[in-house]
């Protein structure tokens, strides 16, 4: 009886998630096979525009870009800004989070509508904005820098160097991401039934021995999802890195993997090449996703 009622169980839930996985497949299924039959070509501006033959070469893309080192770098650089922009992100958001439980109605209506106002900004716009809050010679930060005395804030090049660009990029990415793991972790800590928190300080409980005991545990599964979220959307960041270092940055000291399958692609006329990047991309991320939720049911945790 058991049984049968597990296998209705999981025909139900499969008729309703039917529709969804068929516009999965048509959206990103059908793109994604393109991608890599592309990139097993020699395929480049006079294949498009017909003026030779395709050229099969399998592997070869992946080789070429597996030598590369320039390849190589990027894939650092990338990892490490994405890095940054998730640690930002979850720590932006989650420390608001708290904040939110614990300030007045109206201070967190107020909260909330800035929050969703720099999540729905679109990013070519919030790119720009900060663009000109950084800009070397009328920037507003410049500005208020040199108003509050520091030195060699005048006219300084944030945007120039390497590191400074990457800096200014990721607090932008934070600022635009933020507001997704603010509101997914205050509703989380809102669903927290009151009487688990009473006994935890009845029973003498600290407010950090309560959150690091009660309240982290039960947020975990929520704090997996903003985690992988965020993961996906910082390591595969190109609209940001490309409107504010102006295609890379300076001999392309500032570039990421988005961006540089997009120069390959377009820039270069390697479609093939810039698809291999794209798939590459995409096995890292599945990669890396499968591995932490691997890593957390080894721990026993639910998903």
């Amino acid at each position: 009886m058991t049984v049968h009622s597990g296998r209705s169980d999981t025909r139900t839930a499969l008729a309703y998630l039917a529709p969804a996985l068929l516009v999965l497949v048509g959206l990103l299924g059908y793109p994604v096979y393109q991608l890599v039959v592309i990139s097993l070509f020699d395929y480049g501006q006079e294949q498009v525009s017909g003026g030779a033959p395709l050229t099969f070469l399998g592997l070869g893309n992946y080789a070429e870009l597996l030598r590369d080192s320039r390849f190589w770098s990027v894939l650092g650089q990338t990892a490490g800004f994405a890095a940054l922009c998730v640690a930002g992100t979850l720590l932006v958001g989650a420390t608001l989070a708290v904040v939110a439980t614990r300030v007045r109605p109206w201070a967190r209506a107020l909260l909330f509508l800035t929050a969703l106002g720099a999540w729905s900004t679109p990013a070519v716009a919030g790119s720009t904005i900060w663009l000109f809050l950084f800009d070397a010679s009328f920037g507003f930060v410049n500005e208020a820098l040199t108003a509050l005395g520091v030195e060699g804030a005048r006219d300084f090049p944030w945007l120039y160097g390497k590191w400074t660009a990457f800096g200014v990029v990721a607090a932008e990415v934070v600022w635009c991401s933020f507001p997704f793991v603010m509101l997914t972790l205050y509703a989380g800590i809102r669903s927290i039934p009151g009487e688990v928190l009473e006994a935890a300080a009845l029973d003498g409980a600290s407010t950090w021995r309560a959150a690091r005991s009660v309240v982290l545990p039960l947020l975990r599964p929520l704090l997996v999802i903003v985690t992988i979220q965020s993961v996906i959307w910082d390591f595969k960041v190109f609209t940001q890195v490309y409107v504010m270092t102006s295609g890379g940055g300076i001999a392309g000291r500032n570039l990421v993997l988005a961006v540089h399958a997009y120069q390959q692609a377009f820039a270069a006329s390697e479609y093939g090449m810039g698809a291999a990047i794209g798939v590459v991309t995409t096995a890292l991320l599945l990669l890396l996703t499968a591995g932490y939720l691997r890593a957390l049911r080894r721990g026993g945790e639910p998903l």
